[in-house]
């Protein structure tokens, strides 16, 4: 047995809050935990969908997606303005619950299963942001800065646990249950994200009226533009950030097209895809809990964001000489590990040396209407290319000078952070 003296001294490393805080840090792992979980049943179907929907198509999808997002942004900001937290937390969760169940009568029993999968695509695109959005905002009103900077980690350490609890799901239930009928659990899992939520209501509210109350989501994405467009360093971040979706989407057209071409039945392609989805969550949660608060601090986070693109170099070279559905599945394991256990947290270190106007507003401008724009833009590249007869290996061979701008612009983005946050520091 693991003695309790050891065990707790692991604890405070990997949790380093106080009495106080410790309830409310664990049922926030509770609450991601249970989120991701959902999130990563639903994974897998969704790539199925596209499948199902026709790999050809995935460009139309992904730009419905941005459309969407266009005009679910405002809706959302509206209620988020109109609403105290412990109303509108619940009111969202509910909302997608209510759309799984509502999925689930249609995949069962709608003869239009094409036209359902895509619709089903494009949801999920949808809700995966905007759910782990309520998530991330309520935290920031939740805690402090230092706060924070010792418990999100650990936080989002439980997102991760979901993801492998999730995935581990649908591989061992897809077969005998049927993927569609796993929409049950994922609704099981939100209503578990809902219930966490109101715990930690109860809990925390004496600590969230003590401190500063944080900024929250509200009003339209578009509101970050004027911001965005007068800031060399923020617009450079917006490029990190569409370059980051143009090797995702270039990537994730490939897996989509091989795998319908190579491995049949709609059981087995989502379970491949959540197979892939348990392998990433393995090694994100064994890098979150050891390695990644070391790393930042030692390299910096301009280094550490340049590791995925350095990731991307060496892949789509492997893929330009080998364009096969193993290594495509591989490069894909490695960078979603990759962006999720490093250069994810080293990019949210970028918006730290920004004002609070900026963080806010241009933040959700890059994050939402930048990336998705960029989705949908790079679909429509990867079909044009595939249009005038290039192949993978043709393809990623025109990406990789292109990885290589991007892991140049993450040095130049971490130098220029580095220096706005010594200048801060002085002032």
């Amino acid at each position: 047995m693991i003695p309790k003296a050891a065990l707790a001294g692991w604890l405070r490393r990997v949790m380093p809050a106080t009495p106080r805080e410790r309830g409310a840090a664990l049922w926030s792992f509770a609450y991601f935990f249970a989120l991701l979980a959902c999130g990563y049943v639903l994974r897998p179907l969704r790539d199925q969908m596209g499948i199902v929907g026709g790999a050809k198509n995935l460009s139309w999808m992904f730009t419905a997606t941005f459309i969407t997002l266009l005009v679910a942004q405002p809706l959302y900001g509206a209620l988020v303005a109109r609403l105290p937290r412990a109303r509108f937390i619940p009111i969202v969760y509910h909302f997608f619950a209510v759309n799984l169940l509502a999925f689930w009568l249609l995949l069962t029993f709608s003869a239009e299963k094409v036209i359902v999968a895509r619709v089903f695509f494009v949801w999920y695109s949808v809700f995966n942001l905007f759910a782990v959005a309520v998530f991330w905002s309520f935290m920031a009103d939740l805690f402090t800065a230092e706060q924070g900077k010792r418990l999100f980690g650990f936080i989002g350490a439980g997102g991760t646990a979901g993801g492998i609890l999730g995935s581990s799901v649908m591989i061992g239930l897809s077969k005998p249950l049927g993927p569609v009928n796993l929409l049950f659990a994922a609704v099981v899992f939100l209503e578990l994200a809902v219930f966490c939520a109101h715990r930690i209501e109860r809990l925390a509210q004496p600590q969230a009226q003590s401190a500063p109350q944080q900024q929250r989501v509200g009003g339209n994405a578009f509101a970050g533009m004027v911001e965005l467009l007068r800031s060399p360093y923020l617009l450079g971040v917006a490029a990190w950030v569409s370059l980051l979706s143009c090797g995702a989407t270039i990537l994730y057209f490939a897996q989509i097209n091989l795998v319908a071409a190579t491995v049949h039945g709609a059981a087995e392609q989502t379970q491949l895809f959540a197979k892939v989805d348990g392998v990433v969550n393995l090694l994100t949660l064994a890098t979150q809990l050891f390695v990644t608060g070391s790393l930042l601090k030692r390299f910096g986070a301009g280094l550490m964001a340049a590791a995925l693109p350095a990731v991307y170099v060496i892949g789509f070279a492997v893929l330009a000489a080998t364009p096969v559905l193993a290594v495509v599945l591989a490069l894909q394991v490695v960078q979603r590990w990759m962006n999720f256990a490093i250069a994810n947290p080293a990019r949210q270190v970028f918006f730290t040396v920004v004002g609070r106007e900026e963080k806010y507003k241009a933040k959700n401008m890059i994050d939402v209407v930048v990336y998705r724009g960029s989705d949908a833009l790079y679909g429509w590249v990867y079909g044009s290319l595939q249009a005038l007869g290039l192949k993978l290996a043709a393809i990623a061979l025109i990406a990789l000078p292109v990885a290589a701008l991007w892991a140049a612009l993450s040095t130049a983005l971490g130098r220029t952070q580095e220096r706005l946050a010594e200048k801060g520091a002085s002032q």
